[in-house]
C-alpha cells in the first residue's frame, strides 16, 4: 500500500514535466505538408529585463558600439521586443536613410548578448560568417592541403622567383579574403579581393597582347604522377560533394527550374513564393514560414528570386532531375549534387581535351590537375552552386576554337547561363583574324550563336503569351540584376552611410572602359593565337568581375580555366586554331615544354 501511494505521489509530481516535454513547441506537419498537431501555448512569463535595460546591454557591446558610433546620435532609433518562448529580447537600431544598422538578441535570463549583427550583416545572412560548402572544405587542414598540392604540383620549383610562381600565388591569395569572409568581416574581406584580380587582369592582358607565354624550366613531376594525382583528387572531390550537407540557394533554384520545365512551365515567374500561399511548415526563429503550398499543389520552400539566371542554367539540371527527382519539402536535393558533379567532371575532361589539342599529354594533364587541385573550384563543388556551368561550356568552345560554328554554339550556351560571356561575342566572333579575306567565319559564328540561342529559349514557348513571357524574363533576370544592391564589393558601400565613399561614378566609368575593351580586343591584336584567345577571354571576364556589384568567391572559376591556360602553357608558339591537331608538329610551334 505504501509503495502504491509513493508511486502515485511521484506520478503527480512528474506529470506536468512529462506533459511539457511531450507537448509540441510548434505546429507539426506530415510529409505532404498537412497540419497534424498544433503548438502548445505556454503561459505568458514575465520578462526579467526591461526594454530599456535590454537595449542598453546591446548598445554597450563593443562590436555594436563601434558601428553605431559612426552615425549621429540624434538619428538613432531603437526598438526591443521580448519573446516569451525563447526568453530573449530582439533589439534593432535604425538611423535615417541608412535603415536598420544593427540588430541582435539579448538573453532575458542571463542579460548577455547572444547575437549581434551590424552593417551588411543585418540584411545579409551570408555576411555573418560561417562560409559555404560545409565544414570539410572550410576546415584549415583540407583547404591548405588543396593550396599546397596546387602550388607544389604546378610551381617552377627550380626557379623560385619565376613569374609563373607569382601567378599561382595570386590565384591562391583569394584565400586571405575568404578567411575574413568566413569570420563575417566583410569590410576587410572585400578590399583584399581587388589586388589579385588587378594583377591577374594585367597578366592576362599582357599575354593576350604580346602572345608569348612565360618561359618554363623542365617539368619537375612526371606526367604519370600528375595524372595519378588528378584521378585521386577527382575522386576526393566527388566524395566531399556527396558528403557535403550544403546546397546553396542557386543549386536549389536550378532543380526547381528543371522541375518546372519538365512539367511544361517556364521557370520565369513560376518560382515558389510565400505571399498568399498556405503554410505547410513551421515558422523559423523570425516567425517566417518558408514552406508553402504552391499553385501546383506541392509543398515547396520559397525561392522568390530563383529565376534570375538564363534558361540554359535550368536546362542543365534536367538530367539530374530526371534521374533523381525532387519531391519538394524534405528533399535532400540529390539532383543538385548530380549536376554539380557532372559539370565539375566536364570541366576536368574539357581542360584535358584543350591541353591535348594544344600541347599534347603534358599540357592536358597539367590543366586537368589545375582544375582539380584549385581550392576555389572545390569551393563551388562543395557548395553545389551553378558556377561550373558557365566555364564548362566555354572550355568546350575553346577546344573547338578552330571551328566557327563550334565556338558560336558553346559561347551561346555559356552566355545563356549567367549572361557574362555575352561580353566575349566580339572577341570570339573575330578569332583568329580580322581581315576582309576572313568574313565567312564571323558569319558562320553568328549563325551558330543565333541557332543555339533559339534552342536555349524554347522554354519561353511553354507560355501561352510569348510577349508577356519575354517581358517577365527580362524583369526577372537582367532587369533585376542591373539594379541589384550588395555589400560584397566596394561599389555599393555608400548605402550604409557610415562615412564610406560613394564609388558609383567610378564604377560606371570602369564599366564603360570594360565595354570598350571587350570591343577593342576583337581588333587588337589583329591576328590571335589560341594562347591569346585564352588570355584575352580571361581578361574580359576578370574585368567584368572587377566592376561587378555583387561578387562572391564562386565566380573565380569563371575565368580560371583561361588564366590557367595563359600562365601554364609552356614556352612556344601555339598551333594555328584552324590546323588539325593530328597534323601539328612540336618542332614547328606546338605548345611543348622548353628545354
Amino acid at each position: 500500500m505504501a509503495r502504491a501511494v509513493a508511486a502515485l505521489c511521484v506520478s503527480v509530481l512528474l506529470l506536468p514535466a512529462i506533459a511539457s516535454a511531450a507537448a509540441p513547441t510548434g505546429p507539426t506537419y506530415d510529409e505532404k505538408g498537412n497540419l497534424v498537431r498544433t503548438a502548445f501555448a505556454p503561459a505568458h512569463e514575465q520578462a526579467r529585463l526591461t526594454e530599456a535595460r535590454a537595449t542598453r546591454v546591446f548598445l554597450r557591446t563593443e562590436k555594436v558600439a563601434d558601428w553605431v558610433g559612426r552615425y549621429p546620435k540624434s538619428s538613432l532609433v531603437t526598438d526591443a521586443t521580448f519573446d516569451s518562448h525563447y526568453r530573449d529580447w530582439t533589439v534593432g537600431v535604425w538611423s535615417g536613410d541608412a535603415g536598420e544598422v544593427a540588430s541582435g538578441r539579448v538573453s532575458d535570463l542571463t542579460g548577455l548578448v547572444t547575437e549581434a549583427w551590424t552593417g551588411p550583416q543585418v540584411a545579409w545572412a551570408m555576411a555573418r560568417g560561417g562560409g559555404f560548402g560545409g565544414k570539410e572544405i572550410n576546415s584549415k587542414p583540407v583547404w591548405l592541403a588543396f593550396c599546397a598540392v596546387f602550388l607544389l604540383g604546378l610551381a617552377d620549383l627550380r626557379r623560385p622567383l619565376a613569374l609563373r610562381n607569382l601567378d599561382l600565388l595570386a590565384l591562391l591569395s583569394f584565400t586571405a579574403s575568404l578567411w575574413y569572409f568566413n569570420e563575417g568581416r566583410i569590410f576587410t574581406s572585400v578590399p583584399l579581393v581587388y589586388p589579385p584580380l588587378l594583377y591577374l587582369l594585367g597578366r592576362a592582358a599582357w599575354v593576350g597582347i604580346r602572345g608569348r607565354p612565360a618561359l618554363a624550366s623542365r617539368p619537375v613531376w612526371p606526367v604519370w604522377l600528375l595524372a595519378a594525382l588528378t584521378v585521386f583528387l577527382a575522386g576526393f572531390r566527388i566524395g566531399l560533394d556527396i558528403h557535403s550537407p550544403s546546397v546553396t540557394d542557386v543549386g536549389y533554384s536550378g532543380v526547381i527550374g528543371a522541375q518546372r520545365i519538365a512539367h511544361g512551365e517556364a521557370p520565369y515567374g513560376h518560382m515558389p513564393v510565400e505571399d498568399g500561399r498556405k503554410a505547410c511548415g513551421p515558422p523559423d526563429r523570425e516567425g517566417r514560414v518558408v514552406d508553402r503550398i504552391q499553385t501546383n499543389g506541392r509543398c515547396e520552400g520559397a525561392d522568390q528570386q530563383g529565376d534570375t539566371y538564363g534558361p540554359v542554367t535550368y536546362q542543365s539540371y534536367l538530367p539530374g532531375y530526371w534521374a533523381l527527382g525532387w519531391k519538394g519539402k524534405g528533399d535532400r536535393l540529390h539532383a543538385a549534387r548530380f549536376t554539380t558533379i557532372l559539370f565539375d567532371v566536364l570541366c576536368m575532361l574539357g581542360l584535358a581535351l584543350v591541353g591535348f589539342r594544344y600541347g599534347r599529354a603534358r599540357l592536358a594533364v597539367t590543366l586537368a590537375f589545375a582544375w582539380t587541385a584549385y581550392p576555389f573550384t572545390q569551393y563551388v563543388a562543395s557548395a553545389n552552386t551553378n558556377d561550373a556551368l558557365q566555364p564548362a561550356f566555354l572550355i568546350f568552345g575553346f577546344w573547338l576554337a578552330g571551328a566557327a560554328a563550334g565556338r558560336g554554339i558553346f559561347l551561346a550556351l555559356s552566355s545563356w547561363t549567367k549572361f557574362v560571356p555575352l561580353l566575349l561575342v566580339p572577341l570570339w566572333a573575330t578569332f583568329p583574324e580580322v581581315s576582309r579575306r576572313r568574313v565567312r567565319a564571323p558569319v558562320v559564328f553568328g549563325a551558330a550563336f543565333a541557332a543555339a540561342t533559339l534552342v536555349a529559349f524554347w522554354v519561353l514557348l511553354l507560355e501561352p503569351d510569348l510577349l508577356h513571357a519575354a517581358r517577365v524574363f527580362w524583369d526577372r533576370t537582367l532587369g533585376w540584376q542591373i539594379g541589384r544592391e550588395s555589400p560584397f564589393s566596394l561599389w555599393d558601400w555608400r548605402q550604409y552611410h557610415a562615412g564610406l565613399p560613394d564609388l558609383h561614378v567610378l564604377q560606371n566609368v570602369l564599366t564603360g572602359l570594360l565595354v570598350v575593351g571587350a570591343l577593342g580586343v576583337a581588333f587588337v591584336p589583329r591576328r590571335k593565337s589560341p594562347l591569346q584567345l585564352a588570355a584575352l577571354t580571361a581578361a574580359v571576364l576578370i574585368g567584368f568581375e572587377l566592376v561587378l556589384t555583387h561578387w562572391i568567391y564562386f565566380y573565380l572559376p569563371w575565368f580560371f580555366p583561361f588564366i590557367a591556360f595563359a600562365v601554364l602553357a609552356p614556352a612556344g608558339e601555339p598551333v594555328p586554331a584552324d590546323a588539325p591537331a593530328e597534323a601539328s608538329d612540336p618542332t614547328r610551334g606546338e605548345l611543348v615544354p622548353a628545354g
